[in-house]
């Protein structure tokens, strides 16, 4: 046993007692026991290990062709009262669910083993941590948590011997059985069940699973918040870094944000940027009254196809060692990996992502990556990562983004007025939908803070949450800004380069948070003036930059139409702060 604390031991043991696995490991976290787990994975055929000297301890893997990514439809918020879900959740009474449940875990794991894998979201002894144990009956799940969090019986210091304040999660892969997937959470037990699925988004419970639908309730309960968010640092020659955090929906570059590669006209003056996070950010009033972040992982659960040395060189640098791929291509000629965007040289001595043989070079219609197919890698493999990753204080947050992807309404960048009406930018976050996402194309979709398949409560109250937050820190409450780096020109071509040159627009950004920089007022905020972006360099005038500044009067007009019918969903649980700031947003356009 790695605890002698009761309320761990006890819950072990009647989930032992309902899932009858054959025998018990705790996972410690030692190398020799990873190894051992490592060496059986690779001898049952559920991993294979990779070219030692290309890829040094990297392994692949597979998961059932029915069994790719998150599913929505089957992952439900549990709260007692229905309300408390919230119209953007799947719900279920706890009760309804648990008798649901419970026959399926039931002697689910004869003939398997299980595994007790103590986890810390969060560097070890931090203040801002939080406990979690996952049982499993999978050795994939074990190494995946293993690089995604603080893995072994140090996980179990910040829980002492008496707190039962842990996250506790069930998986079992059972038949991998589509019509039994459930990803389950219980906010007010602290709990969370996942059956049938073998993903890593719906089987590493310290993911979105704990680090946003059971934080982000947790938060709201004490006083912080877990978002959907990178957080990066800016260093200036002087030494001195400014942090930012910041939330996109997905395919909206939010990786390639977090660990951007500053423009030659910034690098060559000593600048360097470092990401301390990805994906996701707890945050928390420190002791000086800022907001303080942490990335709650110790790794990155990447998306491969589209990562090469172009679109984000550290994100690509930090798989080349220990890392686990899923669902890619498996190059046979060298026992590489490969997938769609990585070169343009698919191997032709291959097996594609389900297993069948590939030739990259003729079977060209077939894909060799799924779309989702990720890796997991260590944090510390990344070339920028920040010297205060692991600092159990976090780092004080100066800036937060959102941002999305929008054709022609949000222009290149904009600053709030004020952090309440930051929160009412952000709750309107929104991307258009491209051709490729679903044969509707510019069909504005909502997703305020990117957290609508992540917000553990009703949407309105985590509103009034970030309302309440930023009553708390007052005048040291962060900046709030929009990014659009997606307008189109009238042939639909993007006209901003974007990737490392958006530190150009972050430039700003920090020089607004130190009172550096002037601003024009617009009807939506402040907007810089076109000359304090740094344009050098670029093959972009200062009149195409005047464009993508533009705020076009009439297509807001459209927009706050689009806000009504989105917040009308929220019913009497809207703070009517936000509709003060939609009226006021009206005024502003002349309507």
């Amino acid at each position: 046993m790695l605890t002698n604390n009761k309320n761990v031991l006890n819950w072990v043991e009647e989930m032992v007692a309902l899932c009858k696995p054959d025998q018990v490991v705790w996972i410690d976290g030692s190398e020799e026991q990873l190894k051992a787990l490592t060496d059986e994975a690779v001898s049952t055929g559920e991993m294979e290990r990779l070219n030692e000297e290309k890829l040094p301890g990297c392994l692949l893997h597979r998961t059932n062709p029915n069994d790719v990514a998150r599913v929505e439809a089957r992952t439900f918020i549990c709260s007692r009262k229905e309300e408390d879900a919230g119209p953007t959740n799947n719900w279920c009474d706890p009760k309804e669910m648990y008798a649901k449940l419970t026959p399926m875990y039931d002697g689910v794991m004869k003939g398997r083993t299980m595994y007790v894998i103590p986890y810390s979201m969060g560097p070890i002894g931090s203040p801002l941590a939080k406990v979690g144990v996952e049982l499993t009956d999978s050795i994939y799940v074990v190494l995946n948590m293993d690089i995604m969090t603080r893995v072994g019986k140090a996980a179990f210091e910040n829980l002492g011997d008496v707190s039962n304040d842990f996250v506790r999660g069930l998986h079992s892969k059972a038949d991998v059985d589509p019509e039994n997937r459930y990803i389950v959470h219980f906010p007010e037990d602290n709990t969370i069940w996942s059956i049938n699925s073998g993903y890593g988004g719906n089987v590493l419970l310290g993911k979105k699973c704990f680090a946003l639908r059971i934080a982000s309730y947790q938060g709201k309960n004490e006083g912080w918040m877990a978002e959907h968010m990178l957080i990066l640092g800016i260093e200036a020659p002087n030494g001195e870094t400014t942090y930012i955090s910041a939330a996109f929906p997905s395919a909206c570059g939010k990786t390639n944000l977090a660990m951007l590669i500053p423009p030659e006209v910034y690098a060559k003056q000593g600048y360097k940027v470092w990401t301390v996070g990805d994906d996701i950010a707890w945050l928390k009033p420190g002791a000086d009254g800022r907001l303080y972040a942490i990335n709650p992982e110790n790794g990155f659960f990447g998306v491969a196809p589209g990562t090469n040395m172009k679109s984000n060189p550290n994100a690509l640098k930090t798989t080349m060692k220990d890392t686990i791929f899923t669902n890619v291509a498996h190059n046979l000629d060298d026992n590489t990996v490969w997938w769609e965007g990585l070169d343009k040289n698919p191997p032709e001595h291959a097996v594609e992502w389900t297993g069948k043989p590939w030739n990259g070079k003729t079977d060209t219609d077939v894909k060799g990556a799924h779309p989702n197919s990720r890796f997991t890698a260590p944090a510390r493999n990344c070339p920028c990562i920040s010297p205060e990753f692991d600092n159990p204080q976090g780092v004080p947050i100066s800036a937060m983004v959102f941002g999305g992807r929008r054709a022609k309404t949000a222009p290149l960048v904009y600053q709030s007025f004020d952090w309440k009406h930051g929160v009412f930018v952000g709750s309107t976050m929104a991307s258009e939908t491209t051709a490729a996402a679903t044969g509707a194309v510019g069909v504005v979709r909502r997703d305020p803070m990117a957290m609508l398949p992540f917000c553990g409560y009703h949407m309105g109250d985590y509103f009034a949450h970030w309302l309440e937050m930023g009553e708390k820190l007052g005048d040291k409450a962060p900046k709030i800004f929009n990014v659009n780096w997606f307008r189109t020109d009238d042939e639909g071509h993007f006209i901003w380069p974007g990737f490392g040159d958006n530190m150009r627009v972050l430039m700003w950004i920090v020089a607004r948070c130190k009172g550096e920089a002037d601003a024009v007022e617009t009807p939506i905020g402040y907007e810089p003036k076109p000359e304090d972006i740094n344009l050098e360099g670029l093959d972009i005038d200062l009149d195409t930059l005047k464009g993508l500044l533009n705020v076009d009067i009439d297509l807001w007009k459209e927009e706050a139409a689009g806000i009504h019918e989105f917040y009308a969903k929220f019913g009497d649980k809207l703070p009517e702060e936000l509709k003060h700031q939609l009226a006021a947003l009206e005024e502003r356009l002349g309507k």
